[in-house]
């Protein structure tokens, strides 16, 4: 039997398709006025949240740190859950990544004294790049004189910023030497041991393709930037808590949309096992890395297609992938494994160690992943995350253990791992990536006409009936002009949709 109430279909239960329905299932009068439903095309809730156990520690192989607590949604839950407290350990549980030793390829532990002063440039040049207050000494006041342009990308930028550090301080400086390592190529590579940390905030293969105006837009929270001890998924787990059973349908990964159908279910949406599902209302929380696979000829995720401005603003914004890989340590010498900031000669020069695999080379660090723990963590981004994702997990543990080991001092002895597990959101055919940025070329306007609904004008013609309004709704981390990338815009933005839909109905 055809129900009245209005069907509400949301694609993907991850952080936005459960705000979204917690808002309308909650709403006092959602039960007498809708028929919501959750189709999932995985067997899991969680979306690109995805925390699980490693080693007996607990681990986020997704979303890990809630960006800024003070007014944060996300923290809300958590606290408001008794999600902040665990027994068992959890990853980043005391924060140590602010104790780190930097060590250069080949072994040469760096004085402090000598990363400071490249490690405040390139804070300095981001602090302004984001319009925060900058703390200028006069070194740092002359290198922005030198590089103050704007229509830059955050590379080029950057780039400017050391390049004009070394014109202002070349009479300043000795010929100092470490090893096989010139003063300026160690700077060199202490840079960009930064660039590649900052390459994993934003999940950019190259800072150069990051849109230089768009990162004063991008807003965090204030307050201290925390992981969750019971698990990101746990606020996941809390979102959903409220749906009855059957609301969420796993398995149910949609191929194909038809939308503006003159009928009183104006959307169809086609699923991979051949089955298909009529609703008024569809809100779409997939991926950007989804939405540009399937809005190409090949797969043609939508019919009619999508508006030309949404599929240029699809086929505009960035989005990129970030890995991480965790290795069990089996043997070191140390009781305490350190926070290990990696500074390596760069690819193809004559002093670089051959034996140090090209895919380790542009991750910044090892560390573990708190005090004393015998798990290490490292990230990759862009080109290194995809390759990561083929290799063999002895491949992974050979490159570590070879790398680690011509950086620390192991006495000869061979640093060996055990256990390993690396994520792989490049390949999944769910996400086909981690988070969006705004590219060279895009802005956030993008973002703006991404979450705009479909279809965009309701009346065609004076001549033909309307098409019945909010067929296809958008959200995600990518559709949120300020917080994307983050967990924050995922949950914003699924409740914008709902609120939309309610508003709509005049609830």
């Amino acid at each position: 039997m055809v129900t009245k109430k209005p069907r509400i279909v949301i694609i993907g239960a991850g952080m936005a398709g459960l705000a979204a329905a917690n808002k309308l299932y909650t709403c006092p009068i959602s039960n007498t006025l809708f028929d919501l439903s959750i189709v999932e095309g995985g067997d899991r809730i969680g979306g690109r949240i995805n925390s699980s156990e490693f080693c007996g520690d607990r681990i986020e192989q997704g979303a890990t740190w809630i960006h800024g607590i003070e007014g944060s949604p996300i923290h809300k839950i958590a606290q408001d859950s008794n999600l902040l407290h665990s027994n068992q350990p959890w990853e980043c549980m005391d924060e140590i990544y602010d104790d780190p030793i930097t060590v250069a390829e080949g072994g040469h532990v760096l004085n402090p004294s000598f990363v400071e002063p490249i490690s405040t440039l390139f804070k300095s040049l981001m602090d302004y790049i984001q319009g925060k207050d900058v703390q200028e000494n006069g070194v740092i006041s002359e290198v922005l004189k030198f590089c103050n342009l704007k229509n830059l990308s955050v590379g080029s930028f950057l780039r400017q910023g050391l390049e004009a550090y070394w014109s202002i301080t070349k009479d300043e400086k000795g010929v100092t030497n470490v090893g096989n390592w010139s003063r300026k190529s160690l700077e060199e590579a202490i840079f960009a041991m930064h660039e590649s940390i900052q390459r994993t905030f934003t999940s950019t293969n190259n800072l150069c393709n990051l849109d230089y105006s768009a990162e004063r837009v991008y807003i965090m929270f204030p307050g201290e930037e925390i992981t969750i001890a019971k698990g990101y998924s746990s606020v996941i787990d809390a979102l959903a808590s409220v749906l009855p059973v059957g609301m969420i349908q796993f398995g149910r990964k949609v191929e194909r949309i038809e939308w503006q159908v003159e009928s009183s279910r104006p959307v169809k949406l086609h699923f991979s096992d051949g089955t298909t599902l009529s609703a008024n209302h569809v809100i779409v929380t997939v991926s950007l890395g989804v939405l540009k696979s399937g809005i190409s000829e090949e797969l043609n995720m939508f019919n009619p297609p999508l508006p030309n401005s949404k599929n240029q603003a699809i086929s505009k914004l960035g989005y990129g992938v970030v890995n991480k890989v965790f290795l069990e340590l089996s043997s070191f010498q140390d009781k305490k494994f350190p926070f290990l900031q990696m500074a390596f000669h760069q690819t193809g020069s004559l002093q670089s160690n051959p034996k140090i695999p090209p895919w380790i080379r542009r991750t910044s660090f090892i560390c573990p992943i708190y005090s004393n723990s015998r798990t290490v963590l490292s990230w990759f981004t862009g080109q290194e995350a995809i390759g990561i994702e083929s290799l063999t997990e002895e491949e992974i543990k050979s490159g570590f253990s070879t790398t680690v080991s011509n950086f620390l001092s192991t006495n000869g002895n061979e640093l060996k791992f055990g256990k390993v597990l690396r994520t792989q959101w490049g390949t999944n055919p769910l996400f086909l990536g981690s988070y969006s940025y705004i590219a060279v070329g895009s802005s956030p306007d993008d973002m703006d006409t991404l979450a705009e609904p479909l279809p965009e004008i309701i009346n065609l013609s004076d001549s033909s009936p309307p098409s019945p309004p909010l067929q296809i709704l958008f959200a995600g981390e990518a559709t949120h002009r300020t917080h994307y990338s983050t967990t924050h815009g995922a949950y914003f933005s699924g409740l914008r949709e709902a609120n939309r839909l309610l508003k709509h109905y005049n609830c």
